[in-house]
């Protein structure tokens, strides 16, 4: 599996979440907001599950949450997302420390790129509680697009044909890991249907200088951009 993720970019943990693991899981999507597309959670209530403290246990032991997102996709807040890769983090506050930039402020949260090293030792793992088949928006991913590094915009088209695409089916209590840079969009959903995702940024760095992550209490559960 850890060869799979390093080459190819992406892999199926061969653990499935067990039925008490996923009505756990279940109940962060409790009282959601309508017409919600996804909304930020603590990374530290997502690694209180006790599927997620199994998952790192046995695959990322040397990494923590650093962010964590609830994703569902619905009749109501349904969307497509085109082939991109994850750039940037979510930190505390503004500190200028070299290597560190642009900054952008999405939905309220300081997010900033860091250098291209640090995403490529990240893994981005995604726990999802419904069937998702090819009409119930797969995650796609570009195999191996992770091993080029930042890719520009212009060049992406290219690199998926160079790629080629591979959906990541799932099934209840599935869990995917993704080397976070890779190539990866997705699209509308079927309707009458749920794709109940969380997702969880991992990493083992700590960061330089006075650089934060972001993982204060008080300003989580709060509504979140569209996601893949």
């Amino acid at each position: 599996m850890n060869d799979a993720l390093d080459e190819r970019g992406y892999a199926l943990w061969p653990m499935s979440l067990d039925m008490d693991e996923r009505l756990e899981l279940a109940g962060l999507f409790e009282d959601w907001p309508a017409r919600c597309p996804g909304r930020r959670i603590d990374p530290a209530r997502a690694a209180a599950l006790s599927g997620v403290r199994r998952l790192i246990a046995d695959r990322a032991s040397t990494m923590r949450p650093v962010r964590a997102l609830l994703f569902d996709k619905t009749d109501g807040a349904n969307w497509a997302l085109a082939w991109h890769q994850d750039r940037t983090i979510e930190v505390a506050e503004r500190c200028e420390v070299d290597g560190f930039g642009p900054w952008t402020v999405k939905r309220g949260r300081l997010h900033v790129a860091p250098p291209v090293q640090l995403l490529e030792r990240m893994v981005t793992v995604r726990f999802h509680l419904d069937p998702v088949d090819a009409y119930n928006a797969p995650l796609l991913v570009a195999p191996g697009s992770h091993r080029f590094g930042l890719i520009p915009e212009a060049s992406i088209e290219d690199m998926v044909a160079r790629c080629g695409e591979a959906p990541c089916l799932a099934e209840p209590g599935s869990v995917w890991l993704y080397r976070t840079l890779i190539l990866h969009g997705s699209a509308r959903a079927s309707l009458g249907r749920h794709r109940r995702v969380l997702q969880i940024d991992l990493s083992a760095d700590e960061l330089p200088g006075r650089l934060r992550w972001a993982t204060d209490c008080d300003a989580m559960d709060r509504p979140e951009r569209a996601g893949a």
